[in-house]
């Protein structure tokens, strides 16, 4: 069998090139693809490299499966390919359309289909995104829609896959700091809640053999015990009931507004999503405007990113005063949420004419501090959460204990 040569796209999105034996291109092909490789040219020793044939995409709605749905790493993966295979000179159309072939994930599959289809009918490639608005948010259309009426699709691509990257490391630090206080937190709630139910009672009965008086905090115990048990059924109704109710008051602005505040003010935890959210300011607003989106925009854009709504207040009026002719780190500096640095920095920047490097410069610091913050706060939080778990079940044990010393004592008196 001939050896082919080939160059393609792996699924972290770099090209890559080889050879591979087949004997013919469809061959050839499929051998790459289960490799997981995004061929883009294929030639025999005796031929010449060629494109790869592409299968006409299929209609949007036609290939959803049940209980599929389109993650943020899908996206940005296939920003990264897209990116890739533009810089690498392919059509658009093509790079969709290869792009479609190569996604596995059927609900993402129909939708980059859609786009393609939307695409060949003459569309541009941010109206066809724009059609799909819980897949593509507003800044990767904004961003897109820029670099085609600059004439620099493949650099802003790039741009947004490197941001997309980027974003997506950091929420992947902050969720696995959260990981251990979830996992200790869910482990006392059941040592707790088997302590009331199953151990509490069994003391409670030889007490009540004994007819000893409890103490208060005895009785405090043995009711929330009886309670449990009696009324079995409230606690999943309670449960329910707080996180519906939460859940519904933070979806108000005025419930959502206060939640924010009162977290920004916690000890470490305020500091900590202060960092977070700057970080993103700053890594959000500077791609936009790297990539020529106008500045009113991009602030409105990267307002709509955040979801700390005291930040997004202060960017509402930074962005009235910067439309009323203020430079943009004056505003910024009197909203008093951004750090003297950040605006500092800015400053700079506007007086260089080289804003947009500054600010993913202040995201470049910024990553760095949420690595430090989400160590930091992980270290405390093992500790507290530790002797959380201590003083609850230790309280249940002394209750369950206290009129057995007085027991004890009162046999060994009696004696």
């Amino acid at each position: 069998m001939p050896d082919y040569k080939y160059t393609a796209i792996d699924r972290n999105g770099a090209q890559t090139s080889g050879k591979v034996e087949a004997a013919s291109d469809e061959q050839a092909r499929q051998k790459l693809m289960a490799r997981g490789l995004m061929v883009t040219t294929l030639s025999n020793d005796a031929g010449t490299a060629k494109p790869a044939a592409v299968a006409a995409p299929k209609k949007a709605g036609m290939s959803f499966s049940f209980g599929a749905k389109v993650t943020g790493a899908d996206v940005t993966i296939m920003t990264r390919q897209l990116a890739t295979l533009i810089i690498a000179g392919l059509p658009l159309l093509r790079a969709l359309e290869l792009i479609t072939k190569q996604e596995r994930n059927p609900a993402f599959k129909a939708v980059l289909a859609n786009v393609a289809d939307s695409v060949s009918q003459g569309n541009n490639l941010s109206e066809a995104l724009q059609a799909h608005p819980k897949v593509f948010d507003k800044l990767f259309v904004n961003m897109v829609r820029a670099g085609e009426a600059g004439g620099v699709l493949d650099k802003v691509l790039d741009r947004l896959a490197k941001f997309r990257e980027k974003a997506e490391r950091i929420q992947k630090k902050v969720k696995s700091a959260m990981v251990y206080p979830g996992v200790v937190m869910s482990v006392a709630v059941i040592i707790v809640y088997i302590l009331m139910v199953k151990v509490v009672p069994s003391f409670q009965k030889l007490l009540d053999g004994q007819k000893t008086n409890m103490p208060p905090l005895t009785q405090f115990v043995v009711g929330i015990s009886k309670a449990l048990t009696i009324y079995w059924w409230a606690t999943p109704v309670i449960i329910f009931g707080l996180y519906y109710g939460m859940k519904t008051w933070l979806s108000t602005e005025k419930g959502k507004s206060i939640f924010d505040n009162v977290l920004l003010k916690l000890p470490k935890i305020g500091g900590f999503l202060t960092i977070v959210s700057v970080s993103r300011f700053a890594r959000t607003f500077g791609t936009l405007m790297a990539s020529g989106v106008p500045i009113l925009q991009a602030i409105t854009i990267t307002r709509d990113t955040l979801d700390n709504v005291v930040i997004a207040n202060a960017l509402v009026r930074v962005h009235d005063r910067v439309r009323d002719g203020e430079p943009l780190s004056i505003p910024l500096e009197q909203s008093g949420v951004f750090p003297q640095m950040v605006t500092s920095m800015i400053q700079v920047g506007e007086e260089t004419g080289q804003l947009p490097e500054m600010l993913n410069r202040v995201a470049d610091i910024y990553d760095e501090e949420v690595d430090n913050a989400v160590t930091a706060l992980t270290s405390i939080i093992e500790p507290v959460l530790i002797v959380f778990l201590a003083v609850v079940v230790g309280t249940i044990v002394l209750a369950m204990f206290l009129p057995l010393i007085a027991l004890i004592t009162k046999m060994t008196g009696g004696g």
